[in-house]
């Protein structure tokens, strides 16, 4: 992969505390324009890992290079970092709190002005401009400190557990904010345990585990490659080919379909032309892949 079309390049890094290793020989790379999964249970070495491109902590081994560059104060200027733990300046008005965010990235008042509109009014916050912190819900908060990540036109946005303590309704709004923000080519690192919301977001995806990377790749290819040969199936008749087990091992009865699992060797195709050819009446057929919660509990117990 050429080095220009890569945003991030994480090698061989390693990072104790103590006798406690927190991320162990972890090595990837981020592809610019893409949403990037970066996932595992609670105290896998996420965060740990994202301090560390940030340049919050240093590894102890390993390189980390942003835009094949060494991570240097103007290097993390090109970076909107939201972490986990959200903090905001509590007597600030929100305005007021916004205008010093984008100074410290260097914005000038006047176009920190414009983005603090644009991005009240797209969080739905233009109201709240003149208020203090403390008159504002949980939610508006963590929507305040997206802002601030955003106000300097981050070439690439880090999103450590973004959707934490927001209600459905936030979360489905930031959901679309940031499917826009990707259509800007910008690259996204997106952190977390939610898989079903990794999994409507995520081009590539990383998954890590006690402090190791367990699988990474294209969420399409990993899914395509976990597949486990099962087929719903919504007929009338075609008792023979259902019970004919050289091509189906076993068979899970819904309210009005059935999961067929088939034979290591047996051809979906087949299948379906041979339910055809019995003179059952099929009005569904569909192949189901895993979800990446199911390839995400396999590879978590398998650890």
């Amino acid at each position: 992969m050429s080095e220009n079309n890569v945003s991030l390049k994480v090698e061989n890094v390693t990072k104790r505390y103590g006798d406690f290793t927190a991320v162990e020989n972890l090595s990837f790379e981020i592809r610019a324009g893409r949403v990037f999964g970066f996932l595992g249970p609670n105290g896998a070495g996420k965060t740990t890992t994202i301090r560390m491109i940030v340049g919050i902590t240093i590894p102890d081994e390993g390189k980390i290079r942003l835009f094949g560059s060494k991570i240097t104060p103007q290097i993390r200027d090109r970076i909107g970092y939201l972490p986990e733990e959200r903090g905001l300046y509590k007597k600030m008005k929100v305005q007021d709190q916004l205008r010093y965010f984008a100074a410290l990235k260097g914005v000038s008042q006047k176009e920190a002005d414009k983005r603090i509109d644009f991005w009240l009014d797209r969080m739905k916050l233009s109201e709240w401009k003149l208020k203090k912190t403390t008159d504002l819900s949980k939610g508006m908060s963590q929507k305040l400190q997206f802002i601030s990540t955003m106000l300097h036109n981050p070439e690439l946005l880090i999103l450590d557990e973004p959707f934490s303590g927001l209600d459905p309704v936030n979360v489905e709004f930031m959901k679309e904010v940031i499917a826009e923000i990707k259509s800007q080519d910008k690259t996204i690192i997106f952190s977390t345990h939610l898989m079903e919301t990794a999994e409507k977001l995520c081009d590539d995806i990383l998954l890590i585990n006690k402090s190791q990377k367990v699988l990474s790749g294209s969420l399409r290819e990993i899914k395509a490659s976990y597949g486990k040969n099962v087929i719903s199936v919504r007929c009338e008749g075609g008792e023979e080919v259902l019970n004919d087990e050289t091509l189906i091992t076993n068979i899970i009865e819904h309210a009005d379909e059935k999961e067929l699992f088939l034979t290591e060797d047996a051809d979906s195709q087949v299948v379906l032309k041979r339910l055809i050819g019995s003179g059952a009446k099929v009005t569904k057929f569909e192949m189901i892949e895993p979800s990446l919660n199911d390839i995400f509990i396999d590879n978590v117990k398998e650890k």
